[in-house]
């Protein structure tokens, strides 16, 4: 099997470190300072479970690859509109793309059983540029529950946790998903198969869609957030709103608000990945993790007040990031 990641920013070159020190064929796609220092000493990985250098063939163009077996879009979702369209020289007949973004994926009311079956949210997918470049079939779904991050060009911090969810759109336990998560779990990472991939996303929704714009207006960890009594409260009514969303789409949660509250608290001092991405100076992932839901929330008639609010700030701090960067 041939493996590519697409992107290989924190999360996916960990990924095809992984993959590459456990012997897969796998290429990594990316680019500047990154590329290079990949190209020149290999992806350095630095863990408490144990530090290791891995040589993947590194690449900062696709039409070097060819076609390959499985794709794994490693970028942030506000980069697919951009990557989308050039992975046509990587796709052949059979490739399976495996998309691991945060926040609800372009590809989910792809297939869907219900009344919003079809539907494409502009905040995620403008204009359709990604569901016309990826076919629906090839589509598989995946969830990441590891933290890293880029602490150097070429050096990959790995801070927390080893887990990627895999599942078919359509619920079914098919071949390629078996095949790639055992490539997964060869390669060191526990890659379980759900047949409920979209309720699944949810779960890590309720939180993306809270905890990330509240940690970057107030620069605070998960701790602080989750102990601080005002802002709890604030965190517990976005996720009201967001798991009311949900339900109008007939996804039921199986944790709890105050459950999630909990797991937050217990990964400790972390920053969000958008808190991260903002003290870097870098675009921060808001209309896949907040804009999106705003948007669903139009769909199926809740206002949604606390996510909206929050959801404006944060769009206002983003953009003024953005303009001072310029």
């Amino acid at each position: 099997m041939k493996f590519l990641i697409a992107g290989a920013g924190a999360i996916g070159a960990y990924i095809g470190a992984r993959m590459a020190q456990a012997g897969f064929d796998v290429t990594l796609f990316a680019r500047g300072p990154h590329l290079r220092a990949m190209q020149d000493h290999g992806v350095q990985v630095k863990s408490a479970e144990g530090d290791f250098v891995a040589r993947p063939v590194v690449v900062g163009s696709l039409e070097e690859v060819g076609p390959v077996d499985f794709v794994f879009l490693g970028v942030k979702a506000h980069g697919l509109p951009q990557l989308a369209p050039q992975l046509r020289p990587v796709l052949g007949p059979e490739t399976t793309v495996v998309s691991t973004q945060n926040g609800i994926p372009w590809w989910y009311f792809q297939n869907f059983d219900g009344e919003w079956k079809g539907l494409r949210l502009e905040r995620v997918d403008p204009a359709g540029v990604i569901a016309s470049a990826i076919e629906a079939q090839r589509v598989l779904g995946s969830i990441v529950y590891f933290s890293t991050e880029i602490t150097a060009p070429g050096v990959i911090q790995h801070i927390e946790g080893n887990r990627i969810s895999l599942g078919e759109p359509d619920g079914s336990r098919s071949d390629r998903c078996r095949s790639i998560a055992e490539a997964l779990v060869v390669s060191g990472l526990r890659a379980p198969i759900t047949a409920r991939i979209r309720h699944e996303i949810w779960v890590k929704v309720l939180g993306n869609a809270s905890l990330n714009p509240v940690s970057a207006l107030t620069r605070a960890t998960l701790v602080q957030m989750v102990r601080d009594p005002g802002v709890c409260a604030l965190i517990k009514n976005i996720m009201q709103e967001v798991e009311g969303v949900s339900h109008k789409l007939g996804m039921e949660l199986p944790v709890t608000i105050d459950q999630r509250i909990a797991g937050a608290e217990k990964v400790g001092e972390h920053k969000t990945s958008m808190l991260q991405d903002l003290e870097a100076g870098r675009p921060i992932e808001l209309e896949a993790l907040v804009g999106a839901v705003v948007e669903l929330g139009e769909c199926v008639g809740l206002t949604m007040p606390y996510t909206r609010t929050v959801y404006s700030c944060t769009k206002l701090l983003a953009e003024r990031a953005s303009q001072r960067k310029a």
